[in-house]
């Protein structure tokens, strides 16, 4: 049978690779039985003496002689191809067997395939923890109703952003007294604002009073002084010293709200002195000013009313710089940040600094903060993800 004819027949049946011992027994087989007549018939005239009757005859008796064949060669090559045969017919039918029996292997490399696969990461198991979401830039009210029911935020605090205002945002709180917490701001972000800090102008501070004795708002921010360049967004380098946020802690004062500051840390020397001028007044600091861990505690450790608001530093990753983040691989805590949480559970809160540009850049935002908090204790957990955050909007009278 020639070669490909047994590829086909291999086809036909199924035959898989886990079936080759059978199909080159059978092939070795199939090479033999071709190749048996012949030597067979070689060995029977190479073994054959010459019968003395035949000496006496012509070249054509002899010749005819030859074309005969033993009857004990005959039976032995008969023998032999029976034999053949029969292991030929057990290939066969093994290969049938083995392709209709169920794949054994097929388990294997399936557990072999899970194995490699990707691994759930850690803090992305259970339902989501309740917190109350610290930083918000209220763009999309709707987007942001959605991602709260879907991530567990029972309050947010909000606050303006690139398509809302001081405005909007008491509107919002109005239709969803529950869920929002409405900021006041006149952060210099803004450019209606920004020549009035420019300049000192104090008819600002006093549009700020008349916002707050509204009753509307629950606290003031975000006030960003000292703020980086990033996309969309001008930067700031405001004196915390100076007249303005002077002005603006008093009304903090004066209104019993906290305020929500950004100043990073090149001007952290004034904020220090600031938060010693205005001890009774709380502040949360925003994204703690990204400093690094020791910095962070030294702060907290001499400002009793310091607040280390944890949003954008719980990200994967920072999109303006990686050390950012508190994250050593994009999930897990450092270990000494994790200990000064556990150490300090008083201090921290958590955010998402939510703006709306896009559901997966604010699903990222929220699955971050459930993320940090479910590596947290308990105790902890429950300080940083609800009571601290409700104890400074909700102050003691």
């Amino acid at each position: 049978m020639p070669n490909g004819t047994d590829r086909r027949f291999y086809r036909r049946k199924g035959c898989g690779r886990g079936d080759q011992g059978a199909k080159r027994k059978f092939c070795d087989l199939l090479r033999c039985s071709q190749g048996s007549d012949e030597r067979d018939n070689r060995h029977a005239m190479s073994c054959r003496k010459p019968d003395r009757a035949d000496t006496g005859r012509s070249n054509g008796d002899r010749s005819h002689r030859h074309d005969r064949t033993p009857d004990n060669v005959t039976s032995s090559k008969e023998t032999r191809m029976r034999g053949i045969w029969a292991a030929m017919a057990a290939a066969l039918v093994s290969c049938a067997a083995q392709a209709q029996a169920p794949d054994t292997q097929e388990p294997r490399r399936q557990q072999k395939r899970a194995s490699a696969a990707p691994t759930v990461q850690q803090g992305s198991d259970g339902p989501p923890i309740p917190f109350i979401d610290s930083h918000v830039h209220l763009n999309d009210e709707a987007m942001q109703l959605d991602l709260m029911r879907r991530f567990g935020a029972t309050r947010a605090v909000v606050f303006w952003g690139r398509a809302s205002d001081n405005k909007t945002i008491a509107e919002a709180a109005r239709r969803h007294p529950d869920l929002f917490i409405p900021f006041a701001s006149i952060s210099p972000e803004r450019s209606i604002f920004r020549s009035a800090w420019t300049t000192d102008d104090p008819t600002l501070l006093a549009r700020l009073d008349e916002l707050l004795a509204s009753g509307l708002y629950k606290g003031i921010g975000e006030i960003s002084a000292v703020h980086f360049p990033s996309p969309g967004l001008n930067e700031t380098d405001f004196d915390p010293l100076g007249p303005m946020m002077r002005g603006v802690l008093a009304l903090a004062r004066k209104h019993r709200v906290p305020v929500l500051v950004h100043i990073e840390l090149t001007r952290m020397r004034e904020l220090s002195s600031l938060l010693d001028a205005f001890p009774d007044v709380p502040v949360i600091w925003a994204h703690g000013g990204y400093t690094p861990l020791f910095l962070a505690r030294r702060m907290l450790e001499r400002h009793p009313n310091l607040t280390y608001e944890l949003s954008a530093r719980t990200w994967p990753r920072h999109p303006r710089a990686p050390d950012y983040t508190i994250l050593q691989d994009g999930r897990s805590i450092w270990p000494e940040w994790l200990q000064l949480i556990e150490a300090m559970p008083r201090r921290f809160i958590v955010g998402t600094d939510a703006s709306h540009r896009s559901q997966a850049s604010e699903t990222m935002k929220f699955e971050s903060v459930q993320n940090l908090l479910r590596q947290l204790s308990p105790a902890t957990r429950e300080r940083v993800a609800h009571s601290n955050l409700s104890e400074l909007i909700e102050p003691r009278r």
